[in-house]
């Protein structure tokens, strides 16, 4: 059956259009597979399950008015599943060959004439497989490629069918969110204000039903956080300068570590009556700003902002793809160095983002910057650049290992890019019981990230220590 050209969505178009020369948007990820899997059985998979996902046979294509997804008259599976051969130096071992492929691969272009994506195939890499998949952002988001990932491993669920009409309606439902939010800024909540207070919605669901909107007390409450949150994106400080802060040399090296269990990090998470994301991003902090410390660079005061993306969909809409998630500024505080004080400060500080409408507020710029043309979207993005040293994004995974063509996924990673001149991303992946960080930084700026990575296991043993010699009685269970 062919495919019917479908208008990309603003963010979408805004994901295609924000590469540059320091920063390519795609996603980089690997898997890493025992035993071995050929090539033929993993073109014979993606041809079965991936592509019945029309994103991945459909080329992105720019216009004076945004982009459109137009089916590859010249589509070859073997130009998106190719072989690939693990070049090592004399003394590298195998981990370190794979993240500098990895790393080199996330600055190579995909190529624009064809379906922004490829798999490459390691045979014999540590008696297994390895497995690098590189996709581009406007593709779609984490949530949705995990989503997309997980279901063509052995025994994964096909797309939903869809329905006759529905790539027409589709088209536009990636601007859904953009509408909703957009609109009753200009609309609604200057209407709200004239009524002393105003406001936008009580929630997301509200934003896309405007009727909705309960009485003028609740208005005038979500009104003042709207209008105080879009004054708090204007008004940010550009990001604390450290040795992470700067201009991109556009060179990319990649880095990850072992797991670690994820059952431990809920005893801690317990114990210090934080959520697992506090007990994670303070390791974060801590292991970034000890890893500044040691390179003469001292972090003591000082907090760095990370925008970390927001999901903005349900989780069973994910295989729909496209980019449907916010920003929010999370600021680290790698300045403190007691693991206690600095879990308890991460904890407030994400506190202080809940019910915040930072995220929602952020797509619409995305939205909007999808609109214009690429010098002001640049300049706009640049401006994000400036206030924040990382992009970081922590993302679920299945709990039990997974099947892929027969073989056991042991271990997976992914990379997120960043915009702009920021020069790090962090990766927080759920995984079969374990928790695990992976890196992606500028050569110039942090040549070599796993310096960093190292540090996450010994921030995270001292939280492990101090929470095991709490007392454990029934106020802790409680």
């Amino acid at each position: 059956m062919s495919l019917a050209a479908e208008r990309m969505s603003r963010v979408d178009t805004a994901w295609l259009r924000m590469d540059n020369d320091v920063n390519l948007m795609m996603i980089v990820g690997v898997w890493l597979l025992t035993p071995s899997i050929t090539l033929e059985a993993l073109r014979e998979r993606v041809a079965d399950k991936l592509l019945k996902y029309d994103r991945f046979r459909q080329n992105a294509v720019l216009d004076m008015m945004g982009a459109t997804w137009v089916p590859d008259a010249d589509f070859d599976l073997d130009r998106h599943v190719v072989a690939a051969k693990l070049p090592r130096h004399k003394g590298q071992s195998e981990r370190a060959a794979l993240q500098a492929l990895c790393g080199e691969l996330a600055t190579t272009p995909l190529d624009a004439a064809h379906p922004l994506w490829q798999f490459h195939l390691i045979d014999g890499y540590e008696g297994g497989s390895a497995l690098i998949a590189r996709v581009h952002h406007c593709i779609g988001d984490g949530i949705a490629l995990i989503s997309v990932m997980m279901s063509i491993t052995d025994g994964g669920a096909d797309p939903p069918r869809r329905k006759k009409r529905e790539p027409e309606e589709g088209a536009g439902e990636g601007d859904w969110l953009a509408d909703a939010v957009l609109k009753p800024l200009t609309d609604i909540t200057v209407k709200a204000i004239a009524m002393y207070g105003g406001g936008i919605a009580k929630s997301m669901e509200m934003l896309s039903n405007p009727q909705g909107l309960q009485g003028s007390m609740e208005m005038a409450k979500t009104g003042y956080q709207v209008i105080s949150d879009v004054a708090a994106l204007a008004v940010m400080a550009d990001d604390s300068p450290t040795a992470l802060k700067g201009k991109p040399s556009g060179r990319k090296v990649v880095a990850w570590g072992e797991p670690l269990p994820l059952d431990a990090v809920k005893i801690i998470g317990k114990g210090l009556n934080c959520s697992i994301n506090d007990v994670l991003l303070a390791c974060v902090a801590g292991a970034i700003g000890q890893y500044l410390r040691d390179q003469g660079d001292d972090p003591t005061g000082k907090e760095i902002r990370a925008m970390v993306p927001v999901n903005l969909r349900p989780l069973d809409k994910a295989w729909q793809l496209g980019n449907r998630f916010g920003l929010a500024p999370l600021t680290l505080p790698v300045g403190i160095a007691n693991p206690i004080e600095r879990v308890y400060a991460v904890r407030r500080r994400m506190n202080e983002l809940k019910g915040s409408y930072q995220p929602l507020l952020a797509f619409a710029v995305l939205a909007m910057t999808g609109l214009f043309i690429k010098p002001v979207q640049d300049a706009v993005l640049g401006m994000f650049a400036k206030k924040a040293t990382a992009v970081m994004t922590n993302v679920p995974g299945p709990a039990v290992p997974l099947k892929f063509c027969g073989a056991t996924l042991r271990q997976t990673m992914f990379w997120v890019p960043a915009s702009g001149d920021i020069g790090v991303g962090v990766s927080v992946l759920s995984y079969g019981g374990g928790v695990q960080f992976g890196l992606i930084t500028d050569e110039k700026l942090c040549p070599h990230p796993q310096d960093i990575i190292d540090r996450f296991e010994p921030e995270f043993e001292k939280l492990l220590l101090v929470t095991l010699m709490l007392p454990w009685g029934e106020e802790a269970d409680s």
